[in-house]
């Protein structure tokens, strides 16, 4: 008989627990601070997405991204990283862009493998906020020789 109440008093206080915890989370407070903060949107891309159409394999492409600030404060761009290594961005890392003010994000693509990709660079700025842009396109197999193999000319040998 001891058991089953002390097994009935741990059932109920766990279960007035999980009750509290509910409420706690539906009350007025909780929902305040589940609202996302607004983004600033400062930070304008002319493009988010750049298509090379199709590439020849081994022949590294390029894009520069146009960005600029809308803002009233510099934005300052803290890191610009790509999905995978064979995507290479370049930007200024010690230039804020003033207010109204523009740059770049030149994006570099060694195009090795072949097939289609889809890469995302993802462009954190004033310290948290970030923005993503790609690139896309296909790789196609380039033939291993320049041209084909001739075998006439092991004729005019003889």
């Amino acid at each position: 008989m001891r058991k089953s109440y002390w097994f009935v008093c741990c059932f109920l206080f766990l279960s007035s627990g999980l009750l509290a915890q509910q409420e706690a989370n539906h009350s007025p407070a909780s929902k305040e601070k589940m609202i996302t903060p607004e983004v600033d949107s400062s930070l304008t891309i002319k493009e988010t997405v750049f298509d090379f159409g199709k590439i020849p394999q081994g022949k590294p492409v390029h894009h520069t991204f146009e960005i600029g600030n809308s803002g009233a404060k510099p934005l300052k761009l803290v890191n610009v990283q790509a999905s995978c290594g064979c995507t290479t961005p370049e930007w200024d890392h010690d230039k804020d862009i003033t207010p109204g003010g523009k740059s770049s994000i030149r994006v570099g693509y060694n195009a090795a493998a072949e097939g289609p990709f889809n890469k995302i660079i993802t462009i954190t700025y004033n310290d948290n906020q970030t923005r993503q842009i790609s690139i896309k396109g296909e790789v196609w197999k380039t033939p291993s020789a320049s041209a084909p193999a001739n075998t006439a000319t092991n004729d005019l040998k003889e």
